[in-house]
């Protein structure tokens, strides 16, 4: 039985690699603490194959990395027998090539280069002796099957998936590793002993976003208040030095992506990529400013979205990773008091009757709704082919217009549109007559500068529901619950 929890589709194609009659070269990146080592290891371990995994030392010389290499090339194919040293690259994987050809034809062999970016150390020509060795030898071979690996997601599309030189166009297969969804989060939660109602799993979500290392660490027999208090809030908890961590194992020279991030989550609504550019300043407009968003966008922190019928506007971006909201929002004002004495016991749970902790959870909750979106898609009965969208009204300065935003919506082909509105509540969502008429202002808006000539629904993403009344009954056409998130 296997050990790995979710990652459906994911194991699809390794088992697909395994089983191919020819080379496989899969490219597999995504965030530190994924799981992306787990996966693999785990998953051809249970196979009968030949697995060598050599893993890169970040801040490793070249000297040392071909040390760990040729050590993982005895240990794999000699049964530990202590090799020679090698001076290159060419060297080492020249060793690795006889090493294969000893063993028998049916036995698969699998290539797990584990943080490869790291590997890959200035002037070290790994890269150029990667590629004469596929090229001319590991491709023509159907027992390989390659798998290059790194956390940073733009090194890896950068450098081997939109390989210009002799890797273009060579893998086989790709895989970006996401976070958890919620209800991969509550499985994993499960396999763990921790035995916790929905409500209490998206808590501890919006402070961790479903990233695997995290929940590891969390204890049974405690609630959500108490488990965030002990990853966030208590002195070496593993949320509390985690985030320049994370960036600087993902970017080279992190702090502007860290500047970036800061401005997106500073708006809730999103901010445009002009006016970013201009906020980050004369360098950005460089083309800097635009990799970087880019690199932030396939690491998964952001997500940019093109308003609907405003697409001479541009690309507006918003921050949809939870951790990186609760960190800026919770944990760094507070550093320097957490680093001296850790919070107070209690603190957490005490932040919970504050409109500052109501707000944050409103804004996180938009968060998962935006890593949900084919639950939510399910949830209201949405035709595959119906378009998830955004949308908003900045009215110029000094006009009599009032704005509007639209949290989501989608456009259908049956010549309907469903507008979506989200909102966080512990209880069922009470609709009052003012709030009808803020919809109903919303929607009139949206009519009048979108020329939408389409038929407009509401539906409403409510953790805990709707509360059924009269104004319930005249306007929402769908509800989406977290019983729906949690599919």
């Amino acid at each position: 039985m296997s050990n790995v929890v979710g990652r459906i589709e994911e194991t699809q194609d390794l088992r697909q690699i395994l089983n191919s009659d020819k080379a496989e070269f899969l490219a597999l990146y995504g965030r530190r603490r994924i799981g992306k080592t787990y996966l693999v290891r785990q998953f051809f371990t249970e196979s009968d194959a030949i697995v060598f995994n050599v893993t890169g030392e970040k801040g490793g010389t070249r000297k040392v990395q071909l040390a760990h290499f040729m050590k993982n090339v005895g240990d794999s194919f000699y049964r530990g027998a202590k090799l020679g040293t090698v001076k290159s690259w060419d060297e080492a994987f020249e060793e690795l090539t006889k090493a294969m050809e000893m063993h028998p034809k049916e036995k698969k062999i699998i290539l797990f280069f584990d943080e490869l970016p790291w590997m890959a150390t200035p002037k070290s020509r790994l890269l150029q002796g990667l590629d004469y060795y596929w090229n001319h030898y590991w491709s023509n071979d159907p027992r390989v099957k390659l798998i290059v690996c790194g956390s940073s997601a733009s090194w890896i599309l950068r450098k081997i998936i939109n390989n210009k030189g002799g890797l273009h166009n060579r893998i086989t297969h790709k895989i970006r590793l996401e976070p958890f969804t919620l209800a991969e989060t509550k499985q994993f939660l499960n396999k763990l002993g921790v035995d916790l109602n929905d409500q209490q799993i998206l808590l501890i979500y919006m402070a961790t976003g479903g990233v695997p290392y995290y929940l590891s660490q969390v204890k049974s027999g405690l609630s959500a208040a108490q488990i965030i208090e002990k990853l966030a809030f208590a002195q070496n908890g593993i949320l509390f030095n985690e985030f320049n961590n994370l960036f600087s194992s993902l970017f080279d020279n992190s702090e502007e992506h860290i500047q970036l991030i800061r401005i997106i989550a500073s708006r809730r609504y999103g901010i445009g990529k002009n006016e970013l550019l201009n906020a980050m300043g004369t360098a950005a407009m460089g083309g800097g400013g635009l990799q970087k968003l880019t690199e932030l966008e396939e690491a998964g922190f952001i997500t940019g979205f093109m308003p609907y019928h405003h697409k001479r506007q541009g690309v507006y971006y918003r921050v949809v990773d939870e951790y990186t909201l609760f960190y800026l929002k919770w944990i760094e004002p507070f550093k320097a008091t957490l680093q001296k004495q850790g919070m107070p016991p209690g603190y957490w749970q005490s932040q919970q009757q504050t409109p500052e902790w109501h707000n944050w959870l409103g804004y996180a909750f938009e968060a998962v709704c935006y890593k949900h979106i084919l639950q939510i898609r399910k949830a209201l009965q949405m035709n595959p082919s119906a378009i998830a969208d955004s949308w908003r009204y900045v009215p110029r300065k000094g006009s009599e217009d009032r704005g509007a935003q639209i949290d989501l919506l989608f456009d259908r082909l049956d010549d309907a549109i469903t507008i979506c509105e989200i909102k966080y509540t512990d209880k069922p969502f009470v609709l009052t007559k003012d709030y009808v008429e803020i919809l109903q202002r919303k929607m009139k808006v949206f009519k009048e500068q979108t020329g939408a000539q389409k038929q407009l629904f509401m539906a409403l993403i409510s953790a805990n529901g709707l509360k059924n009344n009269f104004y319930a009954e005249g306007l929402i056409s769908g509800i989406v619950t977290l019983d729906d998130l949690f599919q």
